[in-house]
């Protein structure tokens, strides 16, 4: 480590990249020996440093609090109320659920080093906690996931309604299930339906669509595998599975199966690739190269359906756009 490297800028290794499968320290939930929450607050002491005008707004979002989940509620608390739902009973709900759940309190740990991890706009733990509405998004559809399954469904249905009218068009319905060491990066106009399923370690760019097909009803939206990667303005349908390691496009329709480990680009949808990276939302690489585009092109002139794979020495390494 050098001179001018703080000791929490190189991430954690419970909560590091690849890290999500293993068995998580409920020890380290204790503030007094809590990585993250420890590089939370020492962030914001140098920043308050830097910035005086900032230090109230530092003070009230992180340095009042003793540990994580009680800093996380306050923001969200105050970001997510209304006339008729105050940021003091929203407070309430947030404290009842991440203070007392293990599972919650393991994956906004996991989240939030998958955002310092792969999102090079993060800048440090305390922004993602502060500012990222990703991130906020994310958390605030934990409690109502967790308030879905204990039968507290209008409430979780309320928290929806605010996190989309709040965070930017972002609306997760509280009945689906999304893992841990979650990037929603961006995150405006991501839609996710009740019965997706999203595993570990997944990377999802802004405008992503888990959607169905129709008025069907029971199992309808798409699974998403551990690991895939999904472009920006992607969408989904249908009770389909996204194999793990798989990376799908910017811009992409998909309506059928894709293998594991795949690329996948087009509309629909085509089989471009069979990739080398196991995990491409940890290396989260989307330099579009020529040939990239040359085949996409050319699956356009065949049959429009997710196609065989392009054989391997016909195409290069191709990635998805990426904004930040």
């Amino acid at each position: 480590m050098n001179g001018d490297e703080l000791p929490f800028e190189r991430g954690f290794e419970v909560y590091a990249k690849g890290t999500h499968k293993s068995e998580f320290d409920s020890n380290l939930l204790d503030s007094r020996s809590d990585p993250i929450w420890d590089a939370i607050r020492e962030e914001a002491k140098l920043e308050a440093e830097k910035e005086p005008i900032l230090s109230s707004f530092l003070y009230a979002g992180i340095l009042a609090h003793d540990c994580l989940e009680q800093a996380l509620g306050f923001v969200l608390a105050n970001r997510l109320q209304n006339p008729t739902l105050l940021a003091t009973q929203l407070l309430d709900i947030f404290y009842g659920v991440m203070m007392h759940d293990k599972g919650i309190q393991s994956s906004i740990r996991h989240d939030i080093q998958a955002f310092k991890d792969r999102d090079p706009a993060c800048l440090s733990y305390s922004s993602a906690i502060l500012h990222l509405k990703g991130y906020h998004a994310l958390q605030a559809y934990r409690v109502a996931h967790k308030l879905w399954n204990e039968g507290r469904k209008l409430l979780a249905l309320a928290l929806q309604s605010r996190i989309s009218e709040v965070v930017f068009g972002i609306d997760i319905h509280p009945a689906a299930r999304i893992g841990e060491g979650i990037l929603l990066d961006h995150g405006t106009g991501v839609v996710i339906g009740e019965t997706a399923v999203i595993g570990n370690g997944v990377s999802i760019l802004h405008g992503v669509t888990l959607g169905g097909t129709g008025k069907e009803t029971g199992d309808r939206h798409p699974k998403i595998g551990e690991g895939a990667l999904l472009g920006a303005c992607v969408t989904i349908l249908g009770n389909i599975s996204i194999g793990a390691g798989a990376m799908v496009a910017a811009g992409s329709l998909v309506l059928k199966d894709v293998p594991s480990h795949s690329v996948v680009a087009g509309n629909p949808a085509k089989l471009i690739r069979v990739m080398e990276e196991q995990d491409p939302s940890l290396a989260m690489k989307h330099d579009a190269t020529k040939e990239f585009f040359r085949h996409v092109a050319d699956g356009y002139r065949g049959p429009q359906s997710n196609g065989p794979s392009v054989s391997a020495g016909d195409t290069e390494k191709g990635h998805t756009n990426r904004t930040t």
